[in-house]
């Protein structure tokens, strides 16, 4: 079973980047469909963006399309989120994600978080001046 463990959050000024980083234990990482999840404050459990297994297919929620970016490294089991322009609603707590089924090759489907068995405790993104 994959444990992914995230890191690279931390306070970033509007308009300002940052780079997420899941590293996966797991024997192959080619199996599971990979994705980013986030949490605000008060507020339920949304997808951020999906990656297929393959990594042939990405989906984005619309509210970061354009400005974050999924890729994945399977030979050193990594999954990364790169994000920019960020705003302050992107305030949260992101999570990576893998599932065993073959999600995320569907044009801007994004499968809600029940598809996702395997979580990370998640890291902090805060966004503010």
């Amino acid at each position: 079973q994959p444990q992914p463990v995230e890191s690279g959050g931390g306070l970033v000024q509007p308009g300002g980047s940052l780079r997420l980083s899941c590293a996966v234990t797991v024997s192959a990482l080619n199996y599971y469909t990979m994705a980013w999840f986030r949490q605000a404050p008060g507020k339920e459990r949304e997808g951020v963006s999906c990656i297929t297994s393959g990594g042939e297919r990405t989906n984005y929620a619309d509210s970061v399309k354009d400005r974050f970016v999924i890729s994945r490294d399977n030979a050193n089991k990594m999954v990364y989120l790169q994000m920019r322009s960020l705003k302050p609603e992107d305030t949260g707590v992101y999570f990576c994600a893998a599932s065993q089924f073959p999600l995320c090759w569907g044009t801007g489907t994004l499968e809600g978080s029940a598809k996702y068995h395997y979580w990370g405790p998640g890291t902090q993104v805060t966004v503010s001046s």
